[in-house]
């Protein structure tokens, strides 16, 4: 059982047991969440904005998205749920003044901070970082810690001033359970939105079809003897026997009989009518009533 340098193998470099199951790190995992866009996996930028879910994306990415769903990415289940821009909110954020970004010294000769964070609540001071629950208001866009909102207890923003309810509030990265509460309120949501669209068309329709009615109500209906009267009955036998032909023949006849007058002609028009057309006598002007050519140089000719 001895191997050439006199050494005994132990158990456990022999017997192959079961695999341990890896742990994920912690920390790795809340910079993921908070520090990095859920779809594209690149550093969070401004503008920020954030779905009904609470995940956080960076706008462009979204935007590339939307134009073209069909290409292939690596978290494209993240994002099934958004159909348009109107299902993302854009986030009013407060920078953390202790957040120094790419500008910080990285040789290693100093304390490096993991856990601090590029926001903070405007309210408490508290870092989104993570280790403390954030959210956001769908109204505004305003992102506040919830130890905030339970302490302070308004109906109004206190960063912006606009009004809100409780329904507004969405969690940030918040725990399986919260996702699939906010997941139901987004369905019923959108169910809400499908109903009052059906609503709206059917009233559209019901305005529109009376209005239709009514213009067909109005419309006298048109006799077909009454205008044969009118040519005759010569005429009109003349037009049963010859068909097509005989047609064509009336329809020329009926326009070279009717001629184009003037309005100076008619008898029945008042002479305030007829000054309102240019055929009137009082729109014609002499030749020394005329003004000269003008052309776009100064000079006249």
């Amino acid at each position: 059982m001895g191997c050439d340098g006199g050494t005994i193998p132990k158990r456990h470099e022999l017997v192959k047991g079961p695999k341990k199951v890896e742990k994920v790190d912690k920390n790795a995992e809340l910079a993921a969440k908070w520090k990095y866009c859920a779809l594209s996996q690149e550093k969070l930028r401004r503008p920020i904005v954030s779905c009904d879910l609470g995940r956080l994306y960076n706008k462009d990415a979204i935007i590339e998205y939307l134009l073209d769903k069909s290409a292939d990415r690596p978290n494209a289940e993240a994002v099934t749920h958004i159909r348009g821009i109107k299902d993302i909110k854009e986030l009013n954020l407060t920078d953390n003044p202790e957040w120094e970004g790419e500008r910080r010294n990285a040789k290693g000769d100093r304390y490096e901070d993991i856990h601090c964070g590029m926001f903070i609540c405007p309210v408490v001071g508290l870092e989104m970082n993570g280790k403390h629950r954030f959210c956001y208001l769908q109204t505004c866009g305003c992102v506040f810690s919830d130890r905030a909102l339970k302490e302070v207890k308004t109906e109004i923003c206190h960063k912006c001033g606009d009004p809100f309810k409780d329904e507004d509030i969405v969690v940030l990265n918040g725990t399986k359970e919260e996702v699939e509460k906010l997941r139901e309120k987004m369905e019923e949501r959108r169910a809400k939105a499908k109903t009052k669209k059906s609503k709206k068309n059917k009233a559209a329709e019901t305005v529109s079809t009376p209005s239709e009615s009514k213009g067909d109500t109005q419309s006298p209906p048109v006799d077909v003897t009454e205008g044969s009267s009118l040519h005759g009955g010569g005429e009109s036998s003349q037009s049963d026997v010859a068909g097509p032909s005989g047609s064509s023949k009336g329809t020329k006849s009926s326009t070279a009989s009717t001629t184009k007058r003037s309005i100076q002609d008619m008898e029945g028009r008042s002479e305030a009518f007829k000054s309102l057309f240019t055929t009137h006598s009082s729109a014609k002007r002499t030749k020394e009533q005329t003004s000269n050519w003008v052309t776009h140089t100064p000079y006249h000719f």
